[in-house]
């Protein structure tokens, strides 16, 4: 679509400019790997993590034939996650962070005993103040974070060290506590339609409850 543009309110002063198109929704699906070790890494995901391998097989020709093994924990993505062989011996990894969200702090707590148990390398829990946190890294050093929501906003970043040997309900308190008095502190659902509005998006409806017979 062309637009014209009056310059300085004179109509006689005029360009046209290409109009940038709407944008198609669209979510993330899936993120891909390159790996060192891909036996290695695949019992990680899936013994450790409880993601299935959907499928796994080999593509190219040599020399750069490569192995993949496409993950997933539900059937309706074929896979979330792709490992693909073909990383160096040895590199560091680019990866900041890989971020799945959980239902509760219960599920936070819970992976952060997982990966203690099974000493996986690079525990780290972080209250966010609007999020509970907990990262640790995978057999090649990509860096993992599990996380629930807290009822809060607080802006960001933001972090503190999370204490697990509190109980979830203590924890609760604490980040209540120590981000009272942030100026920037907003109850996470007014938050939310705060930038639902900023960002032109319709406001969301609260969800109905079906009548008892």
């Amino acid at each position: 679509m062309t637009l014209k543009v009056i310059l300085a309110g004179d109509p006689a002063i005029a360009v046209t400019e290409e109009a940038m198109p709407a944008l198609p929704k669209w979510e993330l699906s899936h993120i891909g790997l390159f790996v060192t070790d891909m036996d290695r890494m695949r019992d990680f995901y899936t013994r450790l993590l409880g993601f299935s391998v959907m499928d796994a097989g080999e593509m190219g020709d040599a020399p750069r034939r490569v192995r993949l093994t496409f993950l997933s924990k539900d059937p309706k993505d074929h896979h979330q996650i792709v490992l693909v062989s073909g990383r160096e011996q040895g590199t560091r990894s680019t990866v900041n962070q890989i971020t799945y969200r959980v239902a509760s702090l219960k599920e936070v707590r819970a992976m952060h005993d997982l990966a203690v148990a099974n000493k996986v390398e690079g525990v780290d829990p972080v209250d966010h103040g609007n999020a509970w946190s907990v990262y640790f890294l995978d057999p090649e050093g990509n860096r993992l974070e599990f996380f629930c929501d807290t009822p809060w906003h607080v802006q960001q970043p933001h972090r503190v060290a999370l204490d697990f040997s509190l109980s979830d309900k203590a924890i609760r308190e604490a980040t209540r506590r120590r981000i009272a008095n942030d100026p920037t502190l907003l109850p996470f659902g007014k938050w939310r339609e705060k930038k639902r509005r900023e960002l032109g998006l319709a406001a969301s409806r609260p969800r109905r409850q079906r009548k008892r017979a």
